[in-house]
């Protein structure tokens, strides 16, 4: 499971909906639906929320703002209708790790965007996150798996 902290632009059409699938899993788990996945590190910053769900539909609205943009037809009904304009903290270091690790998966799925996140960057001083999150000073997350 990952939940990216980067805007979902960055993703390709497969990164898109593993991110939509992904994060209705998590829903799933912090509503008790489901046993595996509880302690999953992807979900430590929505546990710490108040309301964690308000805060995880949030960020998924934003993946289906973006879905739905591209035409693509994500079920908004799977998510709930309540959100928050409160926003989760996430470390620039965070952001610049995963946005290499996306730059990876990129390079060798999908090559046109691939070229087009290089562009999107090369316009913008880091990464943009998903709505939900507010970048801080910072190096990568404890919580994160570093993978190579």
């Amino acid at each position: 499971m990952r939940l990216w902290s980067l805007h979902p632009v960055y993703m390709d059409s497969k990164g898109l909906v593993a991110l939509w699938r992904e994060g209705l899993l998590a829903r799933a788990v912090l509503k008790g639906k489901t046993k595996g996945y509880t302690n999953h590190p992807q979900l430590i910053r929505f546990q710490k929320q108040e309301h964690p769900i308000v805060y995880l539909d949030t960020y998924l609205n934003h993946v289906y703002l973006e879905a739905n943009r591209r035409g693509y037809n994500f079920n908004q009904e799977k998510i709930g209708v309540e959100h928050t304009s409160k926003q989760i903290p996430v470390t620039q270091g965070q952001m610049l790790y995963e946005m290499e690790h996306l730059l990876r998966k990129l390079k060798k799925r999908d090559q046109d965007k691939y070229q087009e996140v290089k562009k999107i960057l090369v316009q913008k001083d880091s990464p943009i996150p998903n709505p939900i999150f507010n970048v801080i000073p910072g190096d990568i997350e404890l919580w994160e798996k570093i993978t190579e």
